[in-house]
């Protein structure tokens, strides 16, 4: 087995009709149970670690560690920077070995932003590692990315911009957010945006951050374990798994995973309080992240069989 770019990938699923999963990882047991659940479900996948997460696995021990879990598990992966801040951070991790970046501008200038994913995309495709941009601005709080504000892309400017950097895919804003607590009232995403985008831009593959249901188990069980996680509100499936039938090829989870961890621990921390062995609680952990994987694939992502 072998890391991959996103190239092939995203072709399938734009033919197909749905979207890769994109989870992110920072620890061995994480990547194991993300990569165990696309195993058993024949899926495609894409690991990706942000700066942060770097950072806490150390880049070497990260790129090494997927290399390993990808060959001993038996699943070909992206490995994918999620979020790069800047054209050196995506060059370090290209040349550790991974097989896809991002660089988000969304906060820039827009000239600036296209200048700068312009240059990440002709360093990395020497290097045939596949990038991915964002344009427009999604609000909440995820590691070191956060926004007070939200700005819609606009279908005429994704055009532009794809056509002037040469971007391999792109991440656009409709009205997802990052977080556990994307919206106060009831979701509503901007499909007449993203089918706008996709009429502009026919066979391209579009990104969505910002995706996790944030399901409801999960929060409750980690409140009723002594949590305190109130309320927090993701986007519905169903929304989830339209954007997946349209030009949508990477949908992005992480919050969830986060959340089905922590609630799994919490409550075998508390049915099993003389427990103190990591390999039993952390595995309890690692079971929740391959079952809500699991469900991703089957209810939101459509990724089944896609290998």
């Amino acid at each position: 087995m072998a890391l991959v770019n996103t190239k092939e990938m995203f072709k399938k699923a734009y033919e197909g009709g749905y979207s890769i999963g994109a989870f992110n990882i920072s620890d061995l047991e994480q990547l194991q149970a993300v990569l165990e659940a696309c195993k058993s479900r024949n899926s495609a996948v894409i690991i990706q670690a942000s700066k942060s997460a770097i950072s806490y696995a150390g880049m070497d021990t990260l790129v090494a560690m997927v290399k390993a879990a990808s060959e001993e598990i038996g699943v070909d992966c992206a490995l994918h920077l999620d979020h790069g801040p800047s054209f050196e951070v995506a060059k370090k991790c290209i040349d550790a070995g991974f097989t896809s970046v991002m660089i988000d501008g969304s906060h820039l200038d827009y000239e600036e932003n296209v200048a700068i994913t312009k240059q990440v995309v002709e360093y990395a495709h020497q290097h045939n590692v596949s990038v991915e941009a964002e344009l427009g601005v999604l609000a909440g709080v995820e590691d070191e990315v956060s926004s007070d504000v939200h700005k819609y892309t606009e279908p005429d400017q994704a055009v532009d911009f794809v056509n002037r950097t040469g971007v391999d895919s792109l991440a656009i804003a409709i009205g997802t957010s990052h977080g556990a607590f994307k919206f106060k009232g009831e979701a509503n995403l901007r499909f007449d945006i993203l089918e706008e985008i996709q009429g502009k831009l026919p066979n391209f593959p579009i990104v969505l951050h910002g995706a996790s249901a944030v399901d409801p188990e999960s929060v409750a069980t980690c409140n009723k374990f002594g949590g305190d996680i109130a309320g927090a509100k993701g986007v519905p499936v169903d929304m989830l798994r339209k954007a997946s039938s349209m030009a949508v090829c990477k949908i992005n989870m992480d919050t969830d995973l986060r959340l089905a961890m922590t609630a799994a621990i919490r409550k075998f921390l508390a049915e099993n309080p003389s427990a103190f062995d990591p390999r039993k609680y952390i595995g309890a952990g690692k079971e929740a992240i391959k079952a809500t994987v699991e469900g991703k694939i089957d209810v939101v992502l459509g990724s089944k069989d896609s290998l």
